[in-house]
């Protein structure tokens, strides 16, 4: 079936990518993964070919083009061309960091922050998981209490994607510990900020080259002009904002297994064992059948998720359903296609082994897959309360 599903205009910005990809990181990103660190001057390169701040409005410096399609694309091409360290820092800035300055910020703030994190000057992350919370996101204990005309901030973060090179960090703190939900905050910290330090880089199963660290906050003093949102509200505000974060994983959930079915369609095609093709044999044949029209139908979904995303009408649930379908099923394909590699496999030249490395967060960041099937759960029981 013919793809309706991107425009002329689409397809002229992927072959823009391509050639980005080509030029700038593809020679490179195996480097970057020895080191575990990717050259910070390909963000500003990212900003000036178009691949960040694709929604800011072009006042702020930014592409004003808030049609997620093009993130579809951008996903597509980091999938295929294996540069998922990098891809993942394009979706931390574009997903999940600057849609909250374009909903929450001032006007002052905006002029400040957009800018930088448009041109990739600034590189943003966000802090929310603690060493004893995970997903049990009330459970935080960073604070951050009045001291006169300021906020004094304490605590720790971990797990957080971008911690070592990150400008600009979102925190999220307690203000108020009798007031439940509502006594949370998001406060902005600059890297240049007093009581502010980077703990270790964390060495991680996959996405060596994407830095994860752990952040520190020792009485860092914030005036209200680094409070993003209104105070109390940061609960609402992340739940507000994390349908788009899950439909970004969902996204590069389903191009990572078209294209690990698309290597190993042309690695089963190419090599004989016992006398034909590894892809003539029945076993073969069943299991690359399953994955296509496994991936083709999840493609569906997540593409119907982000014109919903688009019209400003994708809820929590359908993007916690794209979410924990794609990223199980991208942990499955890339397992299973290796698997057809045989021992070849197993060897990190080859795209399909950092494939199944790299998959396996997809399940657990932005929300595990069990967490995706409680919200499920729970809008599925309220349905009947009333009965």
């Amino acid at each position: 079936m013919k793809s309706t599903f991107y425009t002329e205009d689409h397809e002229a910005y992927r072959e823009s990518v391509k050639e980005f990809l080509r030029r700038e990181v593809e020679p490179h990103h195996e480097r970057w993964e020895r080191e575990h660190a990717i050259d910070p001057a390909i963000w500003q390169k990212a900003g000036a070919n178009g691949m960040l701040g694709l929604a800011v409005p072009e006042e702020f410096g930014g592409g004003g083009e808030p049609d997620y399609r093009y993130r579809f694309v951008l996903a597509e091409e980091i999938a295929r061309t294996n540069t998922t360290s990098f891809g993942v820092g394009l979706g931390l800035q574009d997903d999940i960091v600057i849609p909250y300055f374009l909903d929450l910020a001032t006007p002052e703030q905006k002029e400040r922050w957009l800018p930088g994190l448009a041109s990739g000057a600034l590189i943003g992350a966000i802090a929310m998981t603690e060493p004893g919370t995970g997903s049990d996101l009330q459970g935080i204990r960073t604070t951050a209490r009045r001291d006169g005309d300021e906020w004094v901030l304490d605590g720790s973060k971990t797990f957080i994607s971008s911690g070592i090179h990150a400008d600009l960090v979102i925190v999220v703190a307690k203000t108020d510990p009798e007031a439940g939900s509502r006594g949370f905050s998001l406060f902005v910290v600059e890297s240049g900020d007093a009581g502010f330090s980077r703990g270790r880089q964390l060495e991680k199963v996959g996405l060596d080259a994407q830095d994860t660290a752990e952040l520190v906050f020792e009485g860092v003093r914030l005036g209200d002009d680094r409070v993003l949102g209104r105070p109390g509200l940061a609960m609402r505000y992340l739940m507000e904002r994390l349908p788009r974060e899950r439909l970004s994983i969902a996204a590069a959930a389903v191009a990572a297994s078209e294209a690990a079915v698309r290597w190993t369609l042309e690695h089963v095609f190419s090599r004989t064992a016992f006398g034909q093709r590894i892809g003539d044999f029945q076993n073969t044949r069943f299991v690359l059948a399953e994955l296509e029209t496994e991936n083709d139908i999840t493609r569906a979904y997540v593409e119907k998720a982000a014109l919903a995303l688009n019209a400003g009408e994708l809820t929590a649930v359908e993007a916690s359903k794209a979410k924990w379908w794609a990223s199980e099923l991208q942990v499955k394909a890339t397992s299973k296609c290796l698997q057809l590699f045989g021992g070849f496999g197993y060897m990190l030249e080859y795209p399909i082994a950092r494939a199944f490395r790299d998959a396996r967060i997809q399940t657990i960041y932005g929300g595990t897959t069990e967490i995706m099937k409680e919200i499920i759960g729970r809008e599925q029981a309220a349905r009947y309360t009333t009965r």
